[in-house]
């Protein structure tokens, strides 16, 4: 039975569908979680004045915080199981996202928004080693896709909440409704979420043989007698498996691809708002710019998900991020044109459609004994990026640079990690 896998080809069950769904919900509220606080830049520069350069670092915390829950407290899933994990970060989550709206100083506002993205970090990495584990090898990369593609549908539907309520109930509002929605999912987590079987059969926790057939009689297979042989690989520490002579060249390059890709998406999602607001857009007009950024987003990663299960995650991704920096060099074209919001839409399709797709890279390179932990390196490792595009881009923001020089200077970063991507040294991805 150690052949047992969710990866032959077989119809998907309905515990499978399932549990994708809820990675798909969980990934919608970390995109609500993570651009509430874009969503509310503009209100909350007015009510304290102060300036871009302060308000990068409060976005940047929040980045930090994920780059360390991806890093450090991902890892854990592959001990104790994902759905454990995701529990406990919907739960911190919920908490924190809450209390940011009782925040009176940018101090406040930079912890709360780092212990929240503690939560973040660990439930990206755990949604997409489970979604992983669930899908057929035939159509991973397009569940992976698919259940990562919540985010922006949060991004999108907060941001038209956050349209309306702001303006008249102040920016404390939004923070409170997002940890309310946050908290009320941990229940769907516990009572509809099935554990991995891959986990249970690789991993072997306590109660592993009764709590893996259950999930066979679920899924309509026959139960087993004994677990297959387990797997050694535990006896190195997971971390250094990552950079073993298989894994080393691959590791950095996927690492390389998600830093520039990283930086280039949260310069775009923490500063669209504002840098629309300072073009003269209304608060209300500068948030749609966002959520039109979001909604093409959306798009961008299911169609990128169902092209690399066609034509495979290197070329695809690859070509999707230079066609993205080209659009980005050229953005000058369309300022003050009736294009601004395609534009918008456009570069939310391309470099979430590409990063995303570098999310089910790192799914595939690496096996279940480890993966959550590969996954949640590759996403730490990615934020670190993260944290500096809207640093600097707040630096840059202060210096007076218009939006059209700051993304050509965002240009080059995207450009470099669609051609890391496009030349991605392993025969585990296509």
């Amino acid at each position: 039975m150690s052949h047992l896998t969710l990866n032959q080809p077989a119809k998907m069950t309905s515990l499978q569908y399932s549990s994708i769904l809820v990675c798909f919900l969980m990934n919608m509220l970390d995109g609500m979680d993570v651009m509430v606080i874009s969503y509310a830049a503009p209100a909350i520069t007015k009510a304290w004045s102060i300036g871009a350069e302060a308000l990068g670092l409060v976005f940047s915390s929040g980045l930090v915080g994920m780059s360390v829950g991806a890093l450090m407290i991902a890892p854990y899933a592959d001990r104790f199981g994902r759905k454990k994990m995701m529990i406990i970060s919907g739960l911190l989550m919920g908490v924190t996202i809450f209390i940011t709206s009782f925040a009176g100083s940018i101090n406040q506002l930079i912890f709360f928004r780092f212990i929240n993205g503690l939560g973040i970090g660990c439930m990206l990495a755990s949604t997409a080693a489970l979604t992983s584990e669930y899908a057929p090898s035939k159509t991973k990369d397009f569940w992976v896709s698919f259940a990562l593609s919540g985010y922006p549908i949060g991004a999108v539907l907060s941001g038209i909440v956050a349209a309306k309520i702001i303006p008249t109930y102040g920016w404390h509002s939004i923070f409170q409704l997002a940890g309310c929605c946050t908290l009320a999912s941990v229940p769907v987590v516990y009572f509809f979420l099935a554990e991995s079987l891959e986990f249970y059969l690789k991993s072997q926790p306590l109660g592993a043989l009764e709590k893996a057939n259950d999930l066979l009689v679920k899924m309509g297979r026959e139960s087993i007698s004994t677990l297959p042989e387990k797997p050694q690989v535990h006896q190195k520490v997971p971390i250094k498996l990552l950079l073993s002579q298989e894994f080393r060249i691959s590791t950095f390059q996927l690492w390389i691809a998600l830093f520039l890709s990283f930086a280039t998406l949260y310069f775009l999602t923490s500063w669209i708002p504002k840098l629309a607001s300072t073009a003269g857009l209304s608060i209300e007009l500068a948030i749609y710019a966002g959520t039109v950024f979001n909604l093409g987003a959306f798009v961008g990663i299911i169609t990128q998900g169902y092209f690399s299960s066609k034509y495979g995650l290197k070329k695809t991704i690859g070509t999707i991020l230079v066609l993205t920096a080209i659009l980005m060099a050229i953005f000058k074209v369309f300022v003050g044109t009736d294009w601004i919001l395609l534009v918008f839409g456009l570069l939310g399709f391309g470099i979430q459609g590409g990063f995303v797709g570098l999310y089910a890279v790192s799914a595939r390179i690496y096996p279940t004994e480890f993966r959550t932990t590969g996954v949640g390196w590759s996403i730490g490792i990615g934020r670190l990026g993260g944290i500096i595009g809207p640093a600097v881009g707040g630096v840059l923001i202060g210096l007076g640079l218009s939006m059209s020089t700051n993304f050509l200077i965002f240009a080059i970063p995207t450009a470099l990690a669609g051609l890391m991507t496009w030349y991605l040294s392993t025969d585990k991805v296509s």
